[in-house]
């Protein structure tokens, strides 16, 4: 216990140290891009917006996100842990998307602190998944943002091949380096076959194309028409940002990309109300999800069950590679 104190006491500068700079951080963007843009012109495009368009798309995207991100998280834990209910994952889920708020790393920490106690499992084998789930999410972006990318001949857009390539090195890296490894934290990637790769991709690939096509539509209710296939080439980078740790709350990052990639089709001002609305009903969505299922969480988290030892159910993760 005492030792566990004193790494608390040498962790928290550090972790002070991060919260400033997130928040400087955050300051600073949202600084440069109200020089960019008049406050009076952002509040005329949120008064013009055609919110009873807006809002249903943009919570329906919220919660098919969040549906099928949990189904994404059954999948994946069943394949090389074992079966977790659906139902139980989604309260999990939800909760992690509280904690999540505040730090993304916290959220995906919450998440594997409990599968690890659900599976019996160690901390860092779970971890180990979580890590696989953030690093295939980004490279699914990056395919969707390619496949954009071969009817565009812009400037910036050839220089997302430069993103695609560092995802690759990333990869190679990982496979080399990570998955030959026998320590905890590599467990999924050292069992991960390729197929399981491809299959994670197609299993992610209907929460980006649906997102996509609410976006698109949503975007509407704003004034601004943006060419589906800019919008396939860049939505996928913008949200590859918004998943960056850097900002308070991912403010900032996200409305500046949207300006950025977006700013020949629309005006300033609209580009940013948009953004900022759906960040915020994004954001006010999952947490008022979070909450309605934190109650369950909590139950899941605090009751001691029948969790089940992962070593136990290597049968059943031996069955589920071959389905």
């Amino acid at each position: 216990m005492i030792g566990g104190a004193d790494v608390s006491r040498r962790a928290a500068p550090r972790l002070t140290l991060r919260r400033a700079s997130a928040i400087l951080a955050t300051l600073a963007i949202v600084f440069l891009i109200l020089r960019r843009v008049p406050a009076a012109s952002l509040v005329q495009a949120l008064r013009d917006a055609d919110l009873g368009l807006f809002l249903p798309l943009m919570i329906a995207n919220t919660l098919f996100y969040f549906a099928w991100d949990t189904l994404v998280l059954a999948a994946v834990v069943r394949w090389f842990h074992g079966p977790v209910p659906y139902r139980e994952l989604l309260a999990v889920r939800a909760a992690s998307y509280v904690a999540g708020f505040f730090n993304t790393n916290i959220g995906r920490g919450a998440l594997a602190a409990y599968l690890s106690r659900r599976l019996r499992a160690p901390f860092l084998e779970l971890g180990s998944t979580v890590l696989f789930l953030v690093l295939t999410e980004y490279t699914q972006l990056v395919i969707w943002s390619m496949l954009g990318l071969f009817g565009l001949r812009a400037e910036v857009s050839r220089s997302l091949l430069f993103v695609a390539g560092g995802v690759a090195a990333g990869w190679l890296l990982v496979r080399l380096l990570l998955a030959p490894r026998d320590w905890p934290v590599a467990r999924t990637f050292r069992l991960a076959t390729p197929e399981r790769y491809a299959q994670i991709v197609l299993l992610r690939a209907p929460m980006f194309f649906v997102s996509l096509c609410l976006h698109y539509y949503a975007a509407h209710a704003f004034g601004i028409h943006i060419p589906f296939a800019q919008l396939l080439t860049f939505l996928p980078v913008i949200f590859m940002l918004a998943a960056l740790p850097v900002t308070v709350a991912h403010l900032g990052t996200t409305q500046a990309a949207w300006v950025f990639f977006f700013g020949a089709w629309a005006p300033a001002p609209r580009l940013l109300a948009f953004s900022l609305a759906a960040h915020l009903v994004f954001t006010a969505t999952r947490a008022l999800a979070g909450a309605a299922w934190m109650p369950a969480a909590l139950v899941d988290i605090t009751t001691p069950g029948e969790p089940r030892p992962a070593r136990a159910l290597l049968g059943s993760v031996g069955a589920s590679n071959v389905n």
